[in-house]
């Protein structure tokens, strides 16, 4: 009896997210604000009504990449998501403590600049009930509500994340109900002149156009980062990922049709500098209804802007804890709160760079973050499924890639073609932030005296 382990003490989290849940989680965070936002920006990415090809591009390329996901996720259901896959595909203690290393790097870019742009949707959209509403106050009151909002154990916020999901669909389902009823085709496919023309510039706006495609699909893995949490994840993470990007697919190509086969696209395309595409579905249910349900449209979008926004943080605040608690980052993020057991300081950290972030123009936060996230994470993840089928071909996978390798090289191709058609100082910040990120690994490395600095280990006894 003496030689027993005496029980763990140290707080766990707790695994209660099922697939309702799941998916709720991936859903809100995907549709949010989104659309409602971004649809000025994409129809302005070509010109009309072709630049829905974006949103096609985008879903051929999310659908292959939810596969790496729900294979790396059912394999490694772990808090943290990527910084897992990558640190494990890559050597624990070679390469992949680089590639761990680099990820929380552009995380702390990127994920807080994706909250934020929630935050900016928020305010935008606030700004038609209250036509002088100082946009910082209000980013900075939604910002510290959210953070309220997840202060708490996660039991209530599955129940949390399911209400905010009812709200989302409700709010979706009002506009493309209304622009069921009151669709006008001539509207819809009023095609400019020489729109299919493919040219250099047609190529250029269709990957602009995908990158917002991109950027409205993200949050499709969002349940990986909570793997801790999940209930039979094996089963729940693949069908959570892939039964989200079909549901907000087809969300999203209902909503687009709605809004310009009731408004002319031409009110609202160039999207900069027209106030118009702040709120254009606010818009479009005054022309309907009037400005009071309008109004009680617009409060529904911000209530979905809202749960967007709860996904995010909720998911992103595990990775610096993940990341902390494994030795890769500061000590401080892996503290969990007493009592409710969630990773409060990482909550805290992100969510407040979040609200810094709110502060950037629109355009800038979303290339920003999908620039800083396709090599280390995306294309990162596509080599960590090759590395890990080879050389640990016994690790349990309930879910495999379909006819692999296939989804895979294309995801690959679509983030290249994504990356390359990019604004070319957007493509130099982010190779600059990849090799600061190195230089500071290997900084850090050095200082710790840990790989490639560690010490040779003492050859054995002869």
């Amino acid at each position: 009896m003496d030689n027993e382990k005496p029980p763990d003490t140290t707080p766990q989290l707790i695994r209660h997210f099922g697939p309702l849940q799941a998916t709720a989680l991936n859903m809100s965070n995907m549709i949010g604000i989104g659309p409602f936002l971004t649809i000025p920006l994409l129809m302005s990415a070509l010109g009309g009504p072709q630049a829905m090809l974006g949103w096609l591009v985008a879903l051929l390329i999310v659908i292959p990449d939810g596969m790496v996901w729900s294979e790396l996720g059912a394999s490694m259901p772990g808090s943290g998501g990527s910084y897992v896959y990558l640190r494990e595909a890559f050597g624990r203690e070679t390469f992949g403590r680089l590639m761990a290393f680099l990820f929380i790097w552009q995380f702390i870019i990127s994920g807080p600049f994706e909250i934020a742009s929630g935050y900016i949707g928020f305010a935008q959209y606030f700004g038609y009930i209250w036509k002088d509403a100082p946009t910082g106050l209000v980013v900075v009151a939604v910002g510290l509500l959210n953070i309220a909002l997840l202060y708490r154990q996660i039991t209530h916020l599955g129940k949390i994340t399911i209400g905010l999901w009812i709200g989302t669909l409700l709010t979706t389902g009002a506009v493309i109900i209304t622009g069921v009823m009151h669709f006008d085709p001539q509207l819809a496919f009023d095609f400019p002149e020489g729109a299919f023309d493919f040219s250099t510039g047609f190529l250029f706006g269709l990957g602009a156009a995908s990158r917002i495609g991109v950027y409205d699909y993200l949050g499709y893995y969002d349940i990986c980062y909570i793997g801790d949490e999940v209930k039979d994840p094996g089963r729940t993470i693949p069908r959570s990922i892939i039964g989200s990007v079909i549901a907000v697919a087809a969300i999203y190509v209902a909503i687009n049709l709605s809004i310009i086969g009731t408004i002319p696209w031409r009110e609202f395309v160039p999207a900069e500098g027209n106030q118009a595409a702040q709120f254009i579905v606010s818009l479009m249910m005054e022309k309907v209804y009037g400005a009071e349900v309008a109004t009680v449209l617009t409060v529904m979008i911000l209530w979905t802007a809202l749960g967007s926004c709860f996904a995010l943080l909720l998911g992103y605040s595990r990775i610096p804890f993940a990341a902390a608690r494994d030795g890769y980052f500061f000590a401080l993020f892996s503290r969990l709160h007493p009592r409710h057991h969630f990773p409060y300081v990482s909550v805290l950290v992100i969510g407040g760079l979040s609200i810094l972030c709110s502060f950037f123009s629109l355009g800038v936060v979303i290339d920003v973050l999908i620039a800083t996230r396709i090599i280390v994470q995306f294309a990162g993840q596509i080599f960590a499924v090759a590395l890990l089928r080879k050389n640990a071909p016994n690790l349990k996978r309930p879910y495999r890639i379909w006819l692999y390798p296939l989804p895979s090289l294309i995801a690959l191709v679509g983030w290249a073609f994504i990356y390359l058609t990019l604004d070319p100082l957007i493509i130099l910040f982010s190779l600059a932030a990849l090799a600061l990120g190195a230089l500071s690994f290997l900084a850090w490395s050095r200082s710790t005296s840990k790989w490639p600095f560690a010490a040779p280990l003492p050859a054995p006894p002869r």
